[in-house]
């Protein structure tokens, strides 16, 4: 029979050759090789593919091998590189730094906070910085176990075990330096925690960091670690004492907290002390005022994470731990208490030499983090963070501040402010500003005034107000007022004088003027009507003639360089102004930068910028600052001279004659310059001998909105006062003075003789159709290296046609001597100064 062929047992039907009945790994090979494409793989028996597949395994198994071993071996080159590259950074960091000697770090971190000491002149003492931080620094073995253990387990665990550094945290540092993630490295040992106090500061720059390492090693070879224990809890801070006062050292932190001795606290207290440093103005019991804090929950918080760690550290056991977590802590804060006041000696000289001195050490610690003072001005926070680091080392370190002060002369000065009645003392109410509150208001003349060495720049003496205990303000450096006709020197004349516009009898017009409706007039709405001589004008401080002059000088070319050399800041607006020249200004000028610039005519034409301090030393002796003279030339020595014999006239026969008069000392060589503002609101006198300058202001603060100014008679009360207290300097000390020197003449000086009535040398003019000479009365005029032409018919700075056309009618119709003045009297006039700027001159 024939079998059906559907029939019987079915066939297993043949592989597909992309699927088949492969095993999985068989088929995870196949699409491998159909990944990679490898025809001449597929072709070849299931054996052959295995064999190849375990070839080509063993390959990859050996590069990846390979390549791990180079991985590995370029990460260790570049570990090692690494650290030869940060080990280069803190050479390269250091490589400028003096290594401190033994005998300086064991000055160093065992000094306690020491206020800073300041000084007059000759070392004569003024007294310490006060400062609100208490201190006691004690031994050791006046310190409880107690403390230490607590100490020790707080901020540093492995403080007998390490060599002053953990290395952990320096490669941390290294890494964050150069990668640039994170500015914190965290971890300072107590070591490094005292180098940072007591040697270096908080700031956070990666050369301090390196700095504060290298001490910390160097610190903990050279001593025990008792001996560096103990610097750190006598120099650590706790917080706020119960009389508000800020403490240091754990001997005040016990007795200002508990009202016992660091020897004597218990473990709660041990532990709550501990804690403190950590945030100490988070921690303190005590607010500002000394009273206990309402609630303490933080404190005690700390209090307890610090005997945990006691614990944890195997420093108390179980029970005692416990205990003193349980204790009631509370009841042993002492009570507020009466903080001790301080009375002020000498309380402007105190702030004025604190504010210096601290500006002084802001700028050496900016400046050595590459910081300029510009990025503190732009940064309140940058600013803050400055000032609190130079506030610590004033308060801390116990510097010596040396200054320029002559203690004789400034209590002379003083004395004579407070016996000389200088105007009306008002009294009114106002509104406090910041409360809101009515309050009763003395408003007396206030001064200042600044005595201070010509060549040197040095600030031998100064008044900053007529009562310190009424207005803290320092008028001599703090405040700026407008100077009047003070400004005429500086600003009109020496530039005239230097630019070789004119000598000192050069002509200048005094008639009536309008330019572009500004109005001035001389002194009491007068006008001259008359061709007046430099000499003259400055002699009487005309207003015309300096704003005539000011306008042929600003012709030639802005005077900003002088004032800027000179120490004067005046705004763009002031200068565009012919009314500057009469003292209006934007926001004045302080009685120190007066005097300053003033003392450039004495000292040849040389400007030094004016100092008080002259050096700072640290608690050892060395030199932390110096003070280095900055000379500036402004002046040719010609002109210099030229202005001191013109201002020479003032005080003889001008409007500050009264002083050559009442002088007791010899006034020989006397020069200077009044100044008074629109409406009597300042009143000036600057005055110089060859040695000295010595700058007075006299006005009124008006600060709660009055309008209280200084009456007709001022400019007479300023000329008395001054001459007051230059007696009184001369009699305090005879050498301060100088009043036996002279000034020689330079050999820039020409003195050449001029016609009286034009200021220039004979000539012939046409007049009237016909060639005339001019002659008749001379005069010695001095010029700073030129000499003036032959007389011309404008012979004169300023005037119109019908001016100088009034003048040669009135000169050829036989007048000589009184040929400048039209008519032959000074006439009146109803024009008004305008005060472009915060005031003018007033023509004083």
């Amino acid at each position: 029979m024939l079998k059906d062929h559907n029939s019987g047992p079915k066939r297993r039907k043949r592989s597909s050759p992309t699927t088949g009945n492969r095993s999985f790994f068989g088929r995870l090979w196949h699409h491998i090789i159909e990944f990679f494409k490898f025809p001449e793989l597929a072709l070849e028996p299931q054996e052959s593919r295995r064999a190849t597949l375990v070839y080509y395994f063993n390959i990859t198994i050996s590069v990846a091998k390979s390549l791990f071993l180079h991985i590995l071996s370029f990460l260790l080159v570049a570990g090692m590189l690494l650290v030869g590259v940060g080990l280069g950074y803190f050479a390269a960091l250091l490589s400028k730094e003096s290594v401190p000697s033994y005998e300086t770090m064991k000055t160093s971190i065992n000094s306690d906070y020491q206020p800073a000491n300041l000084y007059f002149a000759d070392n004569i003492s003024l007294g310490a910085l006060q400062t609100n931080i208490v201190s006691q620094p004690v031994s050791i073995n006046q310190i409880s176990p107690n403390l230490t253990k607590a100490i020790t387990s707080t901020e540093d665990s492995y403080f007998y075990q390490h060599k002053g550094v953990v290395p952990k945290a320096v490669i941390r540092a290294l890494i964050s330096s150069l990668t640039g993630i994170g500015t914190q490295t965290g971890g300072s040992t107590l070591t490094q925690q005292l180098v940072k106090m007591q040697l270096l500061n908080s700031e956070t720059t990666f050369k301090r960091k390196a700095s504060e390492i290298l001490l910390a090693l160097r610190i903990d070879k050279y001593f025990s670690k008792q001996e560096i224990l103990q610097a750190y809890l006598n120099a650590a801070t706790f917080g706020i004492n119960n009389k508000g006062q800020e403490i240091a050292g754990v001997e005040e932190a016990a007795e200002g907290l508990f009202g016992k001795t660091a020897a004597t606290v218990s473990l709660p207290e041990a532990a709550f002390i501990a804690g403190l440093p950590q945030s100490p103005s988070v921690y303190t019991p005590y607010t500002s005022s000394g009273k206990l804090k309402k609630n303490l929950k933080i404190g005690m918080q700390r209090k307890n994470v610090v005997l945990f760690r006691m614990y944890r550290d195997g420093k108390i056991t179980k029970q005692q731990w416990q205990t003193a977590v349980k204790y009631d802590l509370k009841k042993d804060f002492q009570s507020q208490g009466t903080k001790t006041t301080q009375t002020k000696r000498y309380g402007y000289v105190y702030n004025l030499v604190t504010k210096d001195a601290r500006n002084i050490l802001m700028k050496q610690l900016y400046k050595k983090d590459g910081l300029t003072a510009a990025d503190l001005k732009n940064d309140n926070a940058l600013y803050e963070q400055y000032y609190e680091q130079a506030s610590n080392l004033l308060n801390e370190r116990g510097y010596q501040i040396h200054t320029t002060l002559n203690k004789a002369a400034y209590d002379s000065m003083q004395t004579v402010t407070k016996n000389s009645s200088l105007g009306t003392t008002h009294h009114s109410t106002a509104t406090d500003s910041t409360t809101g509150k009515t309050v009763k208001v003395t408003e007396p003349v206030q001064s200042g005034s600044v005595l201070l060495n010509n060549k040197t720049g040095a600030v031998l003496g100064f008044v900053g107000g007529t009562k310190f205990s009424l207005t803290q303000i320092n008028h001599a450096f703090d405040t700026s007022r407008s100077p009047g006709s003070s400004i005429k020197p500086l600003l009109v004349y020496a530039p005239a004088i230097q630019r070789q516009i004119i000598g000192s009898q050069t002509k200048i017009a005094d008639f009536k003027v309008n330019f572009n409706g500004y109005k001035p007039t001389d002194y009491g709405k007068t006008i001259q009507n008359r061709y007046v001589s430099a000499t003259d004008a400055l002699k009487y401080s005309y207003n015309i003639p300096a704003v005539n002059l000011y306008k042929a000088v600003k012709k030639a070319g802005s005077v900003k360089s002088y004032m800027t050399k000179m120490g004067i800041s005046l705004t763009k607006k002031d200068y565009s102004q012919l009314g500057l020249a009469l003292g209006g200004t934007e926001y004045g000028i302080s009685v120190a930068d007066q005097a300053s610039a003033y003392s450039t005519f004495a000292n040849g034409g040389t400007h030094t910028d004016a100092y008080v301090i002259s050096e700072i030393t640290d608690a050892n002796g060395h030199v932390v600052y110096k003070h280095h003279a900055k000379k500036t030339k402004v002046f040719s020595k010609a002109t210099a001279y030229i202005m001191t014999k013109m201002m020479r006239k003032v005080v003889t026969e001008g409007t500050a004659s009264t002083i050559s008069s009442e002088a007791t000392f010899d006034t020989s060589n006397l020069v200077g310059k009044s100044g008074t503002s629109n409406d009597n609101r300042d009143s000036w006198f600057v005055g110089s001998t060859p040695k000295v300058t010595l700058a007075t202001w006299n006005g009124y603060d008006n600060f709660y909105g009055n309008n209280y100014n200084l009456t007709d008679t001022s400019g007479t009360v300023t000329d008395q006062y001054w001459t007051k207290m230059a007696n009184a300097i001369n009699d305090s000390d005879s050498s301060v003075l100088g009043t036996s020197q002279k000034i020689k003449k330079p050999s820039g000086v020409k003195s050449v003789s001029v016609v009286a009535s034009t200021g220039m040398k004979s000539g012939t003019i046409t007049y009237d159709g016909s060639s005339t000479s001019v002659t008749g009365t001379k005069v010695k005029s001095l010029y700073a290296g030129w000499t003036p032409d032959p007389t011309k018919y404008h012979f004169a700075i300023g005037g119109t046609s019908k001016d100088y056309k009034a003048f040669w009618k009135n000169y050829f119709s036989g007048n000589d001597a009184d040929a400048a003045l039209l008519g032959g009297e000074v006439t009146g006039s109803t024009n008004t100064n305008s005060s472009h700027g915060i005031g003018t001159s007033q023509g004083q």
